[in-house]
Protein backbone atom coordinates (compact mmCIF):
# COMPACT_ATOMS: atom_id res chain seq x y z
CA UNK A 1 0.00 0.00 0.00
CA UNK A 2 1.40 3.20 -0.83
CA UNK A 3 -1.69 5.60 -0.69
CA UNK A 4 0.27 8.68 -0.53
CA UNK A 5 3.04 9.23 -3.32
CA UNK A 6 4.85 12.25 -1.64
CA UNK A 7 3.87 15.30 0.00
CA UNK A 8 5.43 18.71 -0.81
CA UNK A 9 5.26 21.58 1.67
CA UNK A 10 4.36 24.96 0.04
CA UNK A 11 4.99 28.48 1.14
CA UNK A 12 1.87 29.38 1.41
CA UNK A 13 -2.13 27.99 2.15
CA UNK A 14 -3.93 26.70 -0.60
CA UNK A 15 -7.89 26.56 -0.61
CA UNK A 16 -8.99 22.58 0.48
CA UNK A 17 -5.23 21.87 0.30
CA UNK A 18 -3.43 23.99 3.12
CA UNK A 19 0.11 23.91 3.56
CA UNK A 20 0.17 20.63 1.32
CA UNK A 21 0.09 19.04 -1.52
CA UNK A 22 -0.43 15.53 -1.08
CA UNK A 23 -0.20 13.22 -4.31
CA UNK A 24 -1.80 10.47 -3.79
CA UNK A 25 -1.19 7.21 -5.70
CA UNK A 26 -4.98 6.35 -6.18
CA UNK A 27 -4.80 9.59 -8.06
CA UNK A 28 -1.24 9.38 -10.13
CA UNK A 29 -2.54 5.56 -11.19
CA UNK A 30 -5.97 7.55 -12.34
CA UNK A 31 -4.26 10.18 -14.34
CA UNK A 32 -1.61 8.17 -15.46
CA UNK A 33 -4.67 5.59 -16.75
CA UNK A 34 -6.65 8.35 -18.27
CA UNK A 35 -3.75 9.89 -20.27
CA UNK A 36 -2.63 6.73 -21.71
CA UNK A 37 -6.11 5.47 -22.74
CA UNK A 38 -6.78 9.32 -24.24
CA UNK A 39 -3.71 8.54 -26.50
CA UNK A 40 -4.53 5.02 -27.17
CA UNK A 41 -8.13 6.40 -28.77
CA UNK A 42 -6.33 9.17 -30.79
CA UNK A 43 -4.01 6.45 -32.29
CA UNK A 44 -6.92 4.34 -33.27
CA UNK A 45 -8.97 6.98 -34.14
CA UNK A 46 -6.23 8.13 -36.58
CA UNK A 47 -6.38 4.38 -38.16
CA UNK A 48 -9.74 4.74 -39.23
CA UNK A 49 -9.78 8.13 -40.60
CA UNK A 50 -11.54 9.88 -37.73
CA UNK A 51 -10.71 13.36 -36.23
CA UNK A 52 -8.88 12.44 -33.17
CA UNK A 53 -9.50 15.59 -31.33
CA UNK A 54 -13.07 14.25 -30.76
CA UNK A 55 -12.07 11.51 -28.58
CA UNK A 56 -9.24 13.76 -26.65
CA UNK A 57 -12.92 15.75 -25.91
CA UNK A 58 -14.45 12.54 -25.31
CA UNK A 59 -12.01 10.96 -22.72
CA UNK A 60 -12.51 14.26 -20.86
CA UNK A 61 -16.28 13.88 -20.48
CA UNK A 62 -15.94 10.17 -20.08
CA UNK A 63 -13.78 11.17 -17.22
CA UNK A 64 -16.08 13.19 -15.17
CA UNK A 65 -18.98 11.88 -15.73
CA UNK A 66 -17.36 8.27 -15.15
CA UNK A 67 -15.64 9.30 -11.84
CA UNK A 68 -19.11 10.86 -11.06
CA UNK A 69 -20.81 7.47 -11.68
CA UNK A 70 -18.33 5.54 -10.05
CA UNK A 71 -18.19 7.69 -7.13
CA UNK A 72 -22.27 7.44 -6.95
CA UNK A 73 -22.38 4.08 -6.94
CA UNK A 74 -19.66 3.11 -4.47
CA UNK A 75 -21.36 5.54 -2.23
CA UNK A 76 -24.82 3.60 -2.47
CA UNK A 77 -22.82 0.35 -1.86
CA UNK A 78 -21.57 1.29 1.05
CA UNK A 79 -24.27 3.89 2.44
CA UNK A 80 -23.57 2.14 5.68
CA UNK A 81 -20.22 3.74 6.06
CA UNK A 82 -21.22 7.06 4.35
CA UNK A 83 -24.10 7.64 7.08
CA UNK A 84 -22.67 7.41 10.02
CA UNK A 85 -24.67 8.15 13.39
CA UNK A 86 -21.73 9.55 15.07
CA UNK A 87 -20.99 11.86 12.47
CA UNK A 88 -22.37 15.16 11.35
CA UNK A 89 -24.34 15.17 8.03
CA UNK A 90 -21.11 17.72 6.83
CA UNK A 91 -18.67 14.78 7.70
CA UNK A 92 -20.54 12.09 6.24
CA UNK A 93 -20.97 13.99 2.80
CA UNK A 94 -17.25 15.29 3.06
CA UNK A 95 -16.39 11.77 3.36
CA UNK A 96 -18.49 10.63 0.36
CA UNK A 97 -17.52 12.59 -2.14
CA UNK A 98 -13.65 12.69 -0.98
CA UNK A 99 -11.55 10.19 -3.72
CA UNK A 100 -8.72 10.34 -2.51
CA UNK A 101 -8.81 7.35 -0.26
CA UNK A 102 -10.43 5.25 -3.29
CA UNK A 103 -13.71 4.10 -3.58
CA UNK A 104 -14.55 4.09 -6.87
CA UNK A 105 -16.91 1.32 -8.76
CA UNK A 106 -16.58 1.10 -12.38
CA UNK A 107 -19.26 -0.74 -13.76
CA UNK A 108 -20.94 2.76 -11.72
CA UNK A 109 -18.64 4.90 -14.17
CA UNK A 110 -19.66 2.77 -17.11
CA UNK A 111 -23.67 3.35 -16.66
CA UNK A 112 -22.85 7.17 -16.87
CA UNK A 113 -20.44 7.90 -19.02
CA UNK A 114 -21.74 5.17 -21.63
CA UNK A 115 -24.67 7.37 -22.51
CA UNK A 116 -22.83 10.34 -22.36
CA UNK A 117 -20.41 9.63 -24.52
CA UNK A 118 -22.98 8.42 -27.21
CA UNK A 119 -25.07 11.63 -27.42
CA UNK A 120 -21.31 13.11 -27.97
CA UNK A 121 -20.83 10.91 -30.64
CA UNK A 122 -24.21 11.69 -32.35
CA UNK A 123 -24.03 15.38 -31.70
CA UNK A 124 -20.33 15.24 -33.72
CA UNK A 125 -21.53 12.97 -36.03
CA UNK A 126 -18.99 10.03 -35.39
CA UNK A 127 -19.84 6.68 -36.33
CA UNK A 128 -21.30 5.18 -33.03
CA UNK A 129 -20.48 1.86 -34.05
CA UNK A 130 -16.92 2.80 -34.74
CA UNK A 131 -16.11 4.71 -32.02
CA UNK A 132 -17.56 2.31 -29.38
CA UNK A 133 -15.03 0.18 -31.01
CA UNK A 134 -12.16 2.22 -30.30
CA UNK A 135 -12.91 2.99 -26.92
CA UNK A 136 -13.36 -0.39 -25.54
CA UNK A 137 -9.68 -1.32 -25.47
CA UNK A 138 -9.12 2.11 -24.00
CA UNK A 139 -11.61 1.39 -21.22
CA UNK A 140 -9.58 -1.57 -20.05
CA UNK A 141 -6.27 0.41 -19.92
CA UNK A 142 -7.82 3.11 -17.74
CA UNK A 143 -9.31 -0.01 -15.91
CA UNK A 144 -6.29 -1.50 -15.08
CA UNK A 145 -4.02 1.20 -14.00
CA UNK A 146 -7.45 2.40 -11.56
CA UNK A 147 -7.05 -1.10 -10.36
CA UNK A 148 -3.59 -0.65 -9.34
CA UNK A 149 -4.45 2.83 -7.75
CA UNK A 150 -7.03 0.92 -5.53
CA UNK A 151 -3.93 -1.80 -4.39
CA UNK A 152 -2.07 1.31 -3.21
CA UNK A 153 -4.73 2.28 -1.58
CA UNK A 154 -6.00 -0.79 -0.22
CA UNK A 155 -9.57 -0.18 -1.17
CA UNK A 156 -11.93 -2.78 -3.63
CA UNK A 157 -9.76 -6.02 -1.33
CA UNK A 158 -9.74 -9.84 -1.58
CA UNK A 159 -11.39 -11.68 1.13
CA UNK A 160 -9.05 -13.84 3.29
CA UNK A 161 -6.82 -16.18 2.73
CA UNK A 162 -3.67 -17.74 3.47
CA UNK A 163 -1.87 -18.54 -0.18
CA UNK A 164 1.43 -17.26 -1.30
CA UNK A 165 1.17 -14.53 -2.50
CA UNK A 166 -2.02 -13.01 -0.20
CA UNK A 167 -0.94 -9.64 1.10
CA UNK A 168 -1.86 -7.24 4.09
CA UNK A 169 -2.35 -4.32 4.67
CA UNK A 170 -1.33 -1.43 6.83
CA UNK A 171 -3.36 0.76 9.86
CA UNK A 172 -5.88 2.43 8.59
CA UNK A 173 -6.54 0.77 5.37
CA UNK A 174 -9.87 -0.42 4.32
CA UNK A 175 -8.98 -3.93 4.78
CA UNK A 176 -7.57 -2.96 8.17
CA UNK A 177 -10.48 -1.33 9.83
CA UNK A 178 -12.75 -4.04 8.14
CA UNK A 179 -11.25 -6.60 9.94
CA UNK A 180 -11.16 -4.66 13.14
CA UNK A 181 -15.50 -3.94 12.78
CA UNK A 182 -15.60 -7.57 11.93
CA UNK A 183 -13.71 -8.14 15.26
CA UNK A 184 -11.22 -10.69 13.33
CA UNK A 185 -8.37 -8.13 14.75
CA UNK A 186 -7.92 -6.11 18.41
CA UNK A 187 -5.85 -3.54 17.82
CA UNK A 188 -3.78 -2.08 20.99
CA UNK A 189 -5.61 0.14 23.24
CA UNK A 190 -3.53 3.26 23.10
CA UNK A 191 -4.70 3.28 19.12
CA UNK A 192 -8.77 3.60 19.88
CA UNK A 193 -10.53 6.71 20.65
CA UNK A 194 -14.11 7.29 22.18
CA UNK A 195 -16.61 7.60 19.32
CA UNK A 196 -19.61 9.82 19.86
CA UNK A 197 -21.98 6.85 20.63
CA UNK A 198 -19.82 5.29 23.27
CA UNK A 199 -17.95 2.73 21.04
CA UNK A 200 -13.67 2.71 20.34
CA UNK A 201 -12.72 4.21 16.63
CA UNK A 202 -9.24 3.89 15.07
CA UNK A 203 -7.05 6.78 15.73
CA UNK A 204 -7.59 8.48 12.46
CA UNK A 205 -4.12 9.24 10.25
CA UNK A 206 -4.14 12.96 11.00
CA UNK A 207 -4.15 12.61 14.37
CA UNK A 208 -0.73 9.64 14.09
CA UNK A 209 1.37 12.74 11.80
CA UNK A 210 1.15 15.19 14.91
CA UNK A 211 4.57 15.96 16.35
CA UNK A 212 3.78 14.79 19.64
CA UNK A 213 2.62 10.95 18.44
CA UNK A 214 6.18 9.57 17.69
CA UNK A 215 4.82 6.61 19.84
CA UNK A 216 1.31 5.78 18.36
CA UNK A 217 3.32 6.42 14.97
CA UNK A 218 5.63 3.61 16.14
CA UNK A 219 2.49 1.54 17.17
CA UNK A 220 0.77 1.63 14.27
CA UNK A 221 3.38 0.81 12.36
CA UNK A 222 3.81 -2.47 14.08
CA UNK A 223 -0.20 -3.04 13.14
CA UNK A 224 -1.77 -5.27 9.55
CA UNK A 225 -4.66 -6.68 8.49
CA UNK A 226 -5.24 -10.75 8.03
CA UNK A 227 -3.95 -11.74 4.74
CA UNK A 228 -6.19 -11.37 1.86
CA UNK A 229 -6.38 -11.70 -1.97
CA UNK A 230 -5.07 -8.93 -3.46
CA UNK A 231 -7.97 -8.42 -5.60
CA UNK A 232 -6.72 -5.26 -7.04
CA UNK A 233 -4.22 -6.86 -9.08
CA UNK A 234 -5.86 -9.88 -10.26
CA UNK A 235 -8.45 -6.74 -12.04
CA UNK A 236 -5.29 -5.03 -13.13
CA UNK A 237 -4.32 -7.95 -14.78
CA UNK A 238 -7.24 -9.00 -16.16
CA UNK A 239 -7.71 -5.86 -17.79
CA UNK A 240 -4.31 -5.53 -19.42
CA UNK A 241 -4.97 -8.83 -21.02
CA UNK A 242 -8.39 -7.80 -22.07
CA UNK A 243 -6.87 -4.42 -23.44
CA UNK A 244 -4.61 -6.57 -25.41
CA UNK A 245 -7.01 -9.05 -27.01
CA UNK A 246 -9.38 -6.22 -27.93
CA UNK A 247 -7.04 -4.54 -30.01
CA UNK A 248 -6.23 -7.89 -31.60
CA UNK A 249 -9.74 -7.89 -32.59
CA UNK A 250 -10.18 -4.30 -33.41
CA UNK A 251 -7.22 -5.19 -36.16
CA UNK A 252 -8.78 -7.65 -37.59
CA UNK A 253 -11.34 -5.24 -39.05
CA UNK A 254 -14.44 -7.14 -37.64
CA UNK A 255 -18.09 -5.64 -38.09
CA UNK A 256 -18.12 -2.06 -36.61
CA UNK A 257 -19.88 -2.27 -32.88
CA UNK A 258 -18.33 -6.33 -32.23
CA UNK A 259 -15.05 -5.12 -30.36
CA UNK A 260 -17.34 -3.29 -27.67
CA UNK A 261 -19.56 -6.02 -27.29
CA UNK A 262 -16.94 -8.74 -27.04
CA UNK A 263 -15.69 -6.43 -24.34
CA UNK A 264 -18.62 -7.02 -22.79
CA UNK A 265 -18.70 -10.32 -22.48
CA UNK A 266 -15.46 -10.67 -21.22
CA UNK A 267 -15.15 -7.98 -18.54
CA UNK A 268 -18.64 -9.15 -17.67
CA UNK A 269 -17.55 -12.61 -17.59
CA UNK A 270 -13.93 -11.41 -15.76
CA UNK A 271 -15.69 -8.77 -13.20
CA UNK A 272 -18.30 -11.82 -11.90
CA UNK A 273 -15.53 -14.17 -11.32
CA UNK A 274 -13.43 -11.82 -9.88
CA UNK A 275 -16.08 -10.58 -7.56
CA UNK A 276 -16.02 -14.43 -5.69
CA UNK A 277 -13.05 -13.42 -4.13
CA UNK A 278 -13.46 -9.53 -3.08
CA UNK A 279 -15.75 -8.29 -0.17
CA UNK A 280 -18.62 -6.74 -1.42
CA UNK A 281 -22.13 -5.97 0.26
CA UNK A 282 -24.67 -8.53 -0.96
CA UNK A 283 -27.42 -6.97 -2.22
CA UNK A 284 -29.68 -9.82 -4.11
CA UNK A 285 -29.74 -13.59 -3.87
CA UNK A 286 -26.57 -13.96 -2.31
CA UNK A 287 -24.76 -11.61 -5.19
CA UNK A 288 -23.26 -8.30 -4.80
CA UNK A 289 -24.35 -5.28 -7.27
CA UNK A 290 -21.15 -5.59 -9.71
CA UNK A 291 -22.22 -9.37 -10.17
CA UNK A 292 -25.27 -8.52 -11.08
CA UNK A 293 -24.36 -5.48 -13.27
CA UNK A 294 -22.16 -7.97 -15.05
CA UNK A 295 -24.49 -10.35 -15.89
CA UNK A 296 -26.49 -7.19 -17.07
CA UNK A 297 -23.49 -6.72 -19.21
CA UNK A 298 -22.79 -10.37 -20.69
CA UNK A 299 -26.32 -10.35 -21.65
CA UNK A 300 -26.29 -7.10 -23.50
CA UNK A 301 -22.84 -8.13 -24.94
CA UNK A 302 -24.14 -11.10 -26.41
CA UNK A 303 -27.25 -8.97 -27.73
CA UNK A 304 -24.61 -6.64 -29.43
CA UNK A 305 -22.40 -9.06 -30.89
CA UNK A 306 -25.42 -11.31 -32.58
CA UNK A 307 -27.39 -7.80 -33.56
CA UNK A 308 -23.97 -6.31 -35.47
CA UNK A 309 -22.71 -8.99 -37.07
CA UNK A 310 -26.30 -9.62 -38.77
CA UNK A 311 -26.11 -6.39 -39.84
CA UNK A 312 -23.13 -6.28 -41.36
CA UNK A 313 -23.75 -9.52 -43.58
Amino acid sequence: MWQEVVRIPLPFSLPLIGHELVVYGFGLMLVIGFLLAMELARFLARRKGLNPDFFSNAAILALFSGILGARLVHVLENLRSYSDPTRSIAQNLADAINISSGGLTYYGGFLLAFPVLVTYALRKGIPVRTGMDIVAPCLMVGLGFGRIGCFLTGCCFGAVCNLPWAVSFPFGSPPYVQHVESGRISPPPQLLRPGRDGSSKLVDAAALRQPGNAALRSLAATQRSLRVHPAQLYSAVTAFLLAGLLLSHFALEPPPGTTFALMLILEGTARFTLELLRVEPVVLWGMSLSMIVAMGMVALGLTLWVAFRRRRE
